[in-house]
């Protein structure tokens, strides 16, 4: 039987969280396939903060072959699924990117922030409050981004601790929320595609009282809908529960 729909979704090397998470939440009939990106070879951990702004390049860098390939499964949408590179390219910067990946996947194309974004329109979201789990650099980068975007930041937090992204748990990512959680704040944001996130959202939202929206939830619920896929998902938060 063929596939409702298929999503393309381009990943970090080194990301382990990706992968189940939207296998996790996808309705059934709608087939996702992967390609890794390609990084610098390094000895630092593949999440670790070390690093990180010239992997980002990398990844943008390396591009073409992975996308290329991608492209031969016929994805109805392609997701580049790495948040901080939107933040590193800035707010109103990031459409080269996106055509040049539609263009590689001869299929439309999507950022990872770009689908954050039309998710908290989508929920009527103005104050935000953001949690990132990245180093202070790529942190700045992405209140900057997201305030430019149009948002007025009430609350932040950045995770401390973190030695590598990708061994980061759920529980954590929970705590991070909680950091960042202010009363002004309509929603709260848990931003990068490699936190896991997905399996705390619904008890986070009722101990909050609010939409917790992550990077991985977002690039679904926006992929189903460009790829035409409308219905209800349940378990993963008020964003694709309500769709």
């Amino acid at each position: 039987m063929s596939p409702r729909a298929r999503i393309g979704v381009l990943v970090p090397p080194g990301n382990p969280t990706v992968e189940p998470e939207l296998y996790r939440m996808a309705p059934s009939g709608v087939s996702i396939h992967f390609a890794r990106l390609q990084g610098p070879p390094s000895d630092e951990p593949a999440g670790g903060a070390s690093g990180m702004e010239e992997r980002t390049r990398a990844y943008r860098e390396g591009l073409d072959g992975p996308a290329q390939a991608l492209g031969e499964v016929r994805p109805a949408i392609v997701v580049l699924a790495h948040t901080a590179s939107s933040y590193a390219l800035g707010w109103g910067h990031e459409q080269p990117l996106v055509d040049r990946v539609a263009s590689l996947c001869r299929a439309p194309a999507l950022l990872a922030a770009q689908a954050v974004r039309a998710a908290l329109q989508h929920l009527g979201v103005t104050r935000l409050a953001l949690g990132t789990p990245y180093p202070e650099s790529i942190s700045r980068q992405g209140h900057a981004y997201w305030e430019a975007a149009g948002f007025q930041l009430v609350g932040y937090h950045r995770l401390a601790g973190v030695v590598n992204i990708y061994d980061e748990s759920e529980e954590r990512a929970a705590e991070l929320a909680r950091q960042a959680d202010t009363p002004e704040a309509q929603a709260v944001l848990i931003s990068g595609t490699g936190l896991p996130t997905v399996g705390v959202l619904e008890r986070l939202e009722r101990e909050l009282g609010k939409p917790v929206v992550s990077s991985n939830q977002a690039c679904l619920w926006r992929a189903l809908r460009l790829a035409g896929v409308g219905e209800p998902v349940t378990g993963f938060g008020r964003l694709l529960r309500e769709a």
